[in-house]
């Protein structure tokens, strides 16, 4: 049986139909549809969400990018009035998921740290397959909607 990051990858890029076509659009969208960016963003908004909230004046984003790459990143402005920034790209390997950010810094993470991201990528799973997609996360199958 497949692990549930692997199920969670698979469905979430390496299914093979069209994954636009799962979505229930909103009535004003009924003709066109999602780019992949607008997608992102979706399940973005979603990511942002599993550690908190966000504090005032922070903008956070959690997502996947593609089968190998999750994204972290934040921005807030800083007692100086100045624009900060934090992106950490979490790359999935053979070997474990490998931590890269600026500096650079690259390190595979361990630990809690480890069941951490195990925990936000399963629940980004979940979130991102009913709320977006309107798929079961276990099966994959349509989901009734109201």
């Amino acid at each position: 049986m497949p692990s549930i990051l692997s199920q969670a990858l698979s469905l979430l890029t390496g299914d093979e139909s069209d994954p636009s076509q799962w979505l229930k659009l909103p009535k004003k969208r009924l003709l066109k549809k999602l780019t992949e960016r607008e997608l992102i963003n979706l399940e973005a908004e979603i990511g942002a969400t599993l550690f908190g909230t966000v504090p005032k004046g922070h903008r956070r984003e959690f997502f996947c990018l593609d089968e190998t790459a999750w994204i972290w990143h934040e921005e807030w402005v800083d007692e100086h009035h100045k624009l900060q920034t934090l992106t950490t790209r979490y790359e999935v390997q053979q070997a474990g998921i490998l931590k890269v950010q600026p500096g650079p810094r690259y390190t595979y993470i361990e630990g809690e740290e480890l069941e951490n991201f195990g925990l936000a990528v399963n629940l980004y799973y979940e979130r991102v397959m009913r709320e977006i997609y309107h798929r079961d996360p276990d099966t994959g199958e349509p989901i009734a909607t109201n």
